[in-house]
């Protein structure tokens, strides 16, 4: 009994950082995703590496997506590079 009460502060820290660093973290992981996925030709976005552009073309076998950063300017950048999406077009009717 005296052995199970030594891990009782041990199970109860584990789960406050559980509920503190883990989970929020595993959320906001997936909003990303989401919003990855969810990326469309005009969009426009903000790379991690800070360039804004518009989103021209999204190949999705390749995980990647073809940027216009400025007239005649176009570059490819993987998906999962993109951290903001600035103003997102309406979806084609």
């Amino acid at each position: 009994m005296e052995t199970i009460a030594q891990f009782i502060p041990l199970i109860a820290i584990f789960g406050i950082m559980y509920f503190l660093l883990i989970r929020p973290q595993q959320k906001k992981m997936k909003e990303h995703q989401e919003m990855v996925s969810a990326l469309r030709r005009g969009d426009q976005v903000i790379t991690q590496g800070g360039l804004i552009g518009k989103v021209v073309k999204v190949k999705e076998g390749d995980n990647e997506v073809e940027v216009e950063l400025g007239e005649g300017v176009k570059v490819r950048v993987v998906q999962s590079t993109i951290a903001t999406v600035l103003s997102k077009t309406e979806p084609a009717k």
